[in-house]
């Protein structure tokens, strides 16, 4: 299913939903970040999705982490909290999604690296190289934050 995001956008469509999402910031042992390239819009990513009835959130971030690049994770902390109301998702299906996606890092415990049918690719890059990548600017954001969480407090918007 495709995927356009709008931010800010005067022409975007109202939302119809808000669905509870998460997405992981994970760096291993080198200092190299878990991307993902999104098969729904071809942009690169942090690995994550929707949360599911019946699961805690940090379960969520396993879940996806797994389900989209063959990684284990175990959850470290939260690194910000997004809900800007200004930036939806639209869906082939008709629906408009507000943003609401919480954002963890957390650290490889196993597994190896695979593709899904959500990614096309799946990748450890350098941080050096993460401003090379096609990522809107909203998970650019959140890379950034993830980043620095070390030094501050979560990021709230």
């Amino acid at each position: 299913m495709g995927r356009i995001d709008y931010l800010h956008d005067p022409d975007a469509p109202p939302a119809n939903s808000v669905v509870p999402s998460v997405v992981a910031f994970v760096q291993n042992d080198a200092g190299h970040v878990l991307v993902i390239q999104r098969s729904d819009n071809g942009r690169w990513a942090l690995p994550g999705g929707g949360h599911d009835l019946g699961e805690s959130i940090s379960d969520t971030v396993v879940r996806e982490v797994r389900e989209e690049t063959g990684i284990d994770v175990e959850v470290v902390d939260l690194s910000g909290i997004y809900t800007d109301p200004g930036h939806v998702m639209r869906y082939d299906d008709g629906e408009v999604r507000q943003q609401f996606s919480l954002c963890f890092r957390a650290r490889p415990i196993g597994g190896d690296l695979r593709t899904s049918s959500e990614t096309t690719q799946v990748r450890w890059v350098p941080p050096t190289e993460l401003p090379t990548l096609d990522v809107h600017p909203t998970m650019r954001l959140r890379i950034g934050h993830a980043m620095e969480r070390g030094r501050s407090s979560p990021y709230i918007g």
